[in-house]
């Protein structure tokens, strides 16, 4: 089997799980609140495949055509804080990255330095509409937190453009994902969401800090580990905590919650063509494009 028919069969039996777990989810959504003990509604599957590295699809299982509407309602402010940073011996933290072999597209930029800056406490993205200020938990994610030091010397994040907002009514969740540099993010590329940085690195601190709203972690591919890249998701409400504890957590909003809720308020834009079938790149109706990315 070539390397196109064994991503086409990927992409055909990713889309088939996917199908699987909405039809799960919209038969648990149905009986939300029926009966004096429901009060959760558990979204089955990890529904944040919206990184998902595989080639084009088979044209299966496409969404309709549609703008979607704005969500229904957002959560407080953000109820997660970093976890205090406990002392750390630089000499005996090392970082691996290596190459990402899984053929997608990436905007190559050299490979960070093994030993990692523990000094970050907070990063600061630039965006059209604002600063978002991100608490770092540098001693737990040393290696993440490394990683985000050596793109943004590099300029990796400039003029790129959030390419998915995910909410409860299109996948259950909350949270809003950048960090894909080949990302249009206007509802019509059929590959937002599988750009990288050209090179993974191992899943750090799960479950060091919970995935409520304001908590910003690492993406990766559905059902995988230690594949993280340049992509990453900031959680806009509590209903992210259902994800189980997959994903490296490595900070907190501590300022710009209010230009993440206005994203979140204005809706999302259903791509017909998202190849992997699970919204991943329902794109901001608000589009939200990073002009740099600052660690102090």
């Amino acid at each position: 089997m070539s390397g196109e028919d064994r991503q086409s069969q990927l992409a055909r039996e990713h889309k088939e799980r996917q199908a699987q777990r909405a039809e799960q989810a919209t038969k648990t959504k149905r009986n939300t609140f029926i009966g004096a003990g429901a009060a959760v509604v558990v979204v089955v599957g990890g529904l944040i495949a919206a990184t998902t590295l595989l080639g084009g699809g088979d044209g299966e299982g496409k969404p309709a055509a549609a703008s979607s509407p704005a969500p229904s309602e957002t959560a407080a402010e953000p109820t997660a804080s970093a976890t205090p940073s406990a002392p750390v011996d630089p000499s005996k933290v090392s970082c691996s990255y290596r190459k990402d072999t899984s053929g997608s597209p990436a905007k190559k930029v050299g490979m960070p330095p093994s030993k990692p800056n523990l000094k970050p406490k907070a990063m600061t993205i630039t965006t059209n509409h604002g600063d978002i200020v991100i608490d770092l938990a540098t001693a737990q994610a040393p290696c993440t937190v490394n990683s985000f030091a050596f793109l943004a010397k590099k300029n990796f994040f400039d003029n790129t453009k959030c390419h998915r907002l995910a909410t409860p009514e299109n996948s259950g969740l909350a949270l809003l994902q950048c960090g894909d540099p080949q990302a249009k993010a206007d509802g019509k590329n059929p590959t937002d969401g599988q750009g990288s940085s050209g090179y993974v690195f191992d899943d750090e601190n799960l479950g060091g800090i919970p995935f409520t709203k304001g908590t910003v972690a690492m993406a990766q591919p559905a059902e995988a580990v230690n594949q993280n890249g340049s992509q990453f998701w900031i959680s806009l409400g509590d209903e992210t905590a259902q994800l189980g504890p997959e994903y490296t957590p490595f900070g907190v909003v501590s300022k710009g919650a209010d230009i993440l809720d206005k994203v979140y308020k204005g809706g999302w834009i259903t791509n017909p063509d998202d190849i992997t079938g699970d919204g991943g790149s329902s794109a901001p109706k608000i589009p939200v494009i990073i002009k740099d990315v600052k660690l102090t």
